[in-house]
């Protein structure tokens, strides 16, 4: 968080959502962003509902756009656009199929045939029992002169209170765990070791809920010496919330603030 933004939210109606976005930095460019997001008739849950657009443009004229689609009862799919200015930078294809205990997804990342260059990334998961999940990734690229894949180890385990995940791969290994201690506080750690640069990093963060008083509190420390804590707070009978961040990296003397206004 940097600078002062404004964040207004319109619900035009129940499947038509319009949000303006104000940014304004201190250290780099300022920008507005308008994002426009349809939502169909077909909700599965709380948080998915098909078909599904979302698009989102700048004031360089930059643009982001989705379209999410259930094709099937257990077959998602999903295609990303994003231009700078006037220039195609991504376009991406996804295809998600989910069973009762097992999860499958291809993904095709800047398919290119004048060039013959791509990127593949599939990835499988299954539940082995109802708290542990195995899986894995492979990625592969292809472009004039250069092929290469990757293959990466995934597992989670959900308990009653607390998650843990481990990622190992050709190019290291990233650990997380998460844990609920009760309504109002929840903590969690993150350990990423990167073979290829020889550096291993380390971060612990946390959240207070403090519903009473209608506010929120985040805090990071990790092994950059990177300290930073964000608070909301809701200002009832308005739909208005505020949030004040601040951040300092010891490591490099660099100091960040900033202050957010979130209507809707």
């Amino acid at each position: 968080m940097e600078g002062v933004k404004l964040i207004i939210n319109k619900a035009l109606s129940s499947h038509f959502q319009v949000t303006h976005t104000i940014h304004m930095s201190t250290v780099g460019q300022s920008s507005y962003h308008f994002n426009t997001t349809y939502m169909g008739d077909r909700q599965l849950s709380p948080t998915e509902t098909f078909p599904m657009l979302v698009g989102d443009i700048d004031s360089c004229g930059s643009l982001n756009a989705q379209v999410l689609h259930l094709v099937a009862e257990r077959i998602r799919t999903k295609a990303v656009f994003q231009t700078q200015q006037a220039r195609f930078v991504t376009w991406q294809f996804d295809g998600e199929l989910r069973g009762d205990d097992y999860t499958a997804t291809l993904t095709l990342g800047n398919p290119d045939v004048l060039s013959q260059s791509v990127i593949v990334v599939a990835h499988f998961l299954q539940s082995v029992t109802s708290r542990l999940v195995l899986g894995g990734e492979m990625v592969y690229h292809r472009r004039p002169g250069e092929e290469g894949a990757i293959v990466t180890l995934a597992g989670k385990y959900t308990a009653l209170k607390w998650v843990a995940t481990l990622n190992i791969g050709y190019g290291g290994a990233h650990a997380s765990y998460y844990h609920r201690a009760n309504e109002q506080v929840q903590v969690g750690v993150e350990l990423e070791a990167n073979t290829r640069l020889q550096d291993t990093t380390f971060a612990f963060g946390y959240q207070l809920n403090l519903s009473q008083a209608n506010m929120v509190f985040r805090g990071l420390l990790d092994s950059n010496w990177c300290v930073g804590g964000v608070l909301e707070k809701k200002l009832p009978p308005l739909p208005v919330t505020l949030a004040l961040g601040a951040f300092l990296n010891h490591w490099k003397n660099r100091f960040h603030c900033g202050f957010s206004i979130i209507v809707g």
